[in-house]
């Protein structure tokens, strides 16, 4: 049963398997069953091509109807890379959809087979469900166009396949992929936003102009550089209305009559209606390129009737405002000059919540700085953070109530986050997560008073949470220690929690999968660190296995990960070790975490030290290339998609506009300057530089096709290593794209088969001992 708590603290001690445990647990623990480890068929490449996930596309406003989409890796292939950076093109994804009763769980298909499913919203009174979707192409023809389908869901019951109407357009209006769909409040119009075919036509060509010239002109008299000015052309954009009510058309039976133009075309960030009937709008007013944001825009963003009255602006430029919206679209928040402000449309300045002039007695009480959280849904209550709780803020007043306190000085102190409000912010859910252990727990808190009840704690982590608008339907998904999800319903009280939907895999209970751990170590200077091993089916504590390492950045919550089953199925432990990426000197992380996490397993008994591997795709790979420059330790080693050279890397990549030079800059790279203020950290970490260091066979693989990390300067280390007489093989995918290539079936096989080929060569069974007398 739920537990009731007072306010402050809320810290719960950090304990496993311990006490107590809600009857949620133990219900959720009858109804999930993990697959067996040690019996069962290998998991192989056709099952790592038709593992499915189930995802939420809409919740009905009253929770009694979800809109559930099944899709699996086999669904994604099928991307035409040529075609990065074509505002024009949506890259094809096929889902089977089904309407799900919460209550019941019966299921009902929505169309006869997959679709491409790109957007789905329940009108307000949840009679009326609104989706985006594409038919699949023919093998020969051109791109089925995205229609709007508005199914009728009034009845009492759902038919197997319910009836439904198409919008229709007027002429010279095209759908894209990402086409807004959004109810008006009291649900009696269906806004859209769409293109004209004459912008269809200019973007394509723009696009083509830019890729196949046949001269292509650049200067810095432009005000943009030219892939942004391409990628911008995704802007322009004008919004339509459509009248459930309105007379079928001209298409019969399913035409649900034309929708009509009520904002005429213009460059739009975002917009939303508002309770009023009005809409809230964003409009574009960039200048120029902005080197200090990855693809960074200006807009101002205005308040407009469907009448086409003057607008009023209720932001004149949001440039370094990083605004938190309330749910209805009324009201924001943001944090300045240590302030946290707040505004609604309907007032003409800012109200100051916290960290004014006027706040706090003298230096040795200084007032908190607050940053905002999230608003409750009509904008009322605000939920804001400090180093030391979570807080409540009224804004009409600024009264504030502290309803989570927190330790910043102790680092075993577990995460708090949040996880829903509901509409009334009657509920607020937070998720609370241990810091050394699998360990988590749900809590609900009342905003008022502050008091907090736990509904759950255990080994299940609880993502993706949505609520119905009474408050009452909660649905979401629980992850398990082996990384599987299950799509749940409950309460508010979560003392019925049921399983929803289908099984995505069901095959998998009849698969031999391992044991998935979390493991604690230190690294070279001595930081507390974690990492996630897959164990192989059948793991036995006899010998010491072959180890794959699989690099990125920092690892903690378990997830399903198809390929380090497919490596697990294949006899290595499979490791995915944290490290402590330091800003100026990311690199060293690598070498100081990645071997300290093998150090271990090692005197664990669990890792053979002679057959150890490291792979890892774009910064993982980048990573891959710096470890192996910097310890000859590892007997394989596969760099994907990953650069090798920081020098050319850094002017790179032109179809993401300033992103290689943001990312060294000011953010993931973490060089901290630029390549005139800091030339030898950027050489420091160019591993193409000190190839005639590498011993590790090196595998690369690239995709031509690949604008995200071009393959050229993965290509660099090839031809480095190659003139140095090293071990080293490039693949590269002349259709692929960024990391595994998904344009066809056949080259994606080839890169798994690869991988796995690659450790059989470099990584082989020892030869058997040779008794001697």
């Amino acid at each position: 049963m739920p537990v009731s708590q007072p306010p402050s603290p809320l810290r719960a001690p950090i304990r496993r398997r311990s006490g107590a445990w809600p009857s949620f647990l133990v219900i959720l623990t009858a109804l999930v069953l993990g697959p067996g480890t040690a019996h069962g068929q290998a998991f192989d490449l056709a099952d790592f091509f038709r593992y499915s996930t189930a995802s939420v596309e809409a919740l009905r406003p009253d929770g009694s109807l979800m809109l559930l989409s099944l899709t699996a890796m086999e669904d994604r292939l099928g991307i035409d890379n040529y075609r990065f950076g074509d505002p024009t093109y949506t890259a094809p994804v096929q889902s089977r959809v089904l309407l799900v009763d919460v209550v019941s769980g019966e299921e009902h298909r929505l169309f006869p087979g997959p679709v491409q499913l790109q957007r789905a919203v329940w009108s307000p009174q949840g009679d009326r469900l609104a989706v985006l979707v594409r038919e699949p192409a023919a093998s020969e023809g051109p791109e089925p166009p995205f229609q709007i389908r508005v199914f009728d869901l009034s009845g009492g019951t759902v038919a197997p396949i319910p009836h439904h109407r198409v919008v229709g357009l007027p002429a010279h209006r095209v759908l894209t992929g990402d086409t807004q769909l959004r109810w008006t409040a009291d649900g009696s119009r269906l806004l859209f936003d769409a293109r004209t075919r004459e912008w269809k036509e200019a973007a394509r060509e723009r696009f083509l102009e830019e890729v196949h010239g046949p001269i292509v002109v650049r200067s810095s008299e432009d005000p943009f550089l030219s892939w942004e000015e391409v990628r911008r052309q995704g802007l322009e954009r004008g919004i339509l209305a459509w009248d459930p009510e309105a007379e079928a058309g001209h298409q019969g039976g399913t035409s649900g009559g034309d929708a009509v133009i009520v904002r005429d075309h213009e460059a739009i960030g975002s917009w939303q209606p508002l309770p009023d009937g009005r809409l809230r709008v964003h409009v574009d007013i960039t200048e120029e390129t902005d080197y200090d944001r990855i693809l960074g825009r200006d807009d101002r963003v205005q308040v407009e009737t469907l009448d086409g009255a003057e607008p009023r602006v209720i932001i004149p430029n949001d440039r370094g405002l990083s605004a938190r919206w309330s749910g209805d679209g009324t009201a924001w928040t943001w944090s300045t000059d240590g302030e946290l402000r707040f505004q609604s449309v309907e007032m003409d300045e800012a109200r100051v919540l916290a960290g004014d002039a006027n706040e706090g007695d003298d230096e040795s009480d200084p007032t908190p700085r607050f940053s905002p959280e999230r608003l409750s849904w009509d904008g009322s209550l605000l939920l804001a953070t400090t180093d030391d709780g979570y807080w409540i803020f009224r804004t009409d007043s600024g009264d504030r109530t502290r309803i989570l306190e927190l330790d910043p000085d102790d680092d075993d102190a577990p995460r708090w986050s949040v996880a829903a409000w509901d509409h009334s912010a009657r509920d607020l859910y937070l998720l609370e997560a241990a810091r050394s252990e699998w360990l988590w727990a749900l809590h609900r808190v009342d905003p008022t008073s502050g008091e907090r009840t736990e509904l759950m704690r255990g080994d299940r982590r609880v993502a993706g949470l949505e609520i119905s608008e009474d408050g009452e339907t909660l649905v979401f998904t629980t992850i398990g220690t082996d990384g599987l999800p299950r799509l749940m319903a409950s309460n508010r009280n979560l003392q019925t929690p049921r399983t929803l939907g289908p099984d995505p895999n069901p095959w998998l209970a009849e698969r031999a999968l391992g044991e998935v751990e979390l493991m604690r170590y230190l690294d070279a200077d001595g930081e507390e660190l974690f990492g996630i091993v897959h164990l192989p089916p059948g793991f036995r504590d006899d010998g010491p296995y072959p180890t794959v390492f699989i690099l990125y950045e920092s690892f903690f919550n378990p997830s399903f990960n198809t390929q380090a089953r497919l490596l697990n199925a294949h006899g290595y432990v499979v490791v995915q070790p944290s490290v402590n990426l330091v800003q100026g000197q990311p690199g060293e992380g690598w070498l100081k975490g990645v071997t300290a996490a093998a150090n271990q397993l090692i005197e664990r008994g669990i890792t053979d030290p002679d057959r150890m591997g490291i792979q890892g795709v774009s910064y993982g790979g980048y990573a891959v290339n710096l470890l192996v420059a910097q310890t000859p330790r590892f007997a394989a080693a596969i760099n994907i998609s990953g650069k090798t050279n920081m020098v050319s890397f850094y002017t790179d990549s032109p179809r993401l506009g300033t992103r290689n030079t943001h990312a060294p800059e000011r953010s993931q790279d973490r060089i901290g300057g630029t390549l005139w203020e800091m030339p030898q950290r950027y050489l420091d970490h160019s591993a193409v530089m000190v190839a005639d260091r590498i011993r590790t066979p090196l595998l690369l693989l690239t995709g031509q096709q690949d604008h995200n990390v071009t393959e050229r300067t993965t290509s660099e280390m090839f031809y480095a290593l190659r003139r140095l007489g090293r071990t080293v093989e490039w693949v590269s995918y002349i259709d692929g794209g960024h990391g595994m290539p998904r344009s066809t079936r056949a080259e994606a096989e080839d890169y798994l088969t690869r991988i796995l080929d690659w450790y059989e060569r470099h990584m082989p069974e020892p030869d058997p001992a040779i008794p001697t007398d």
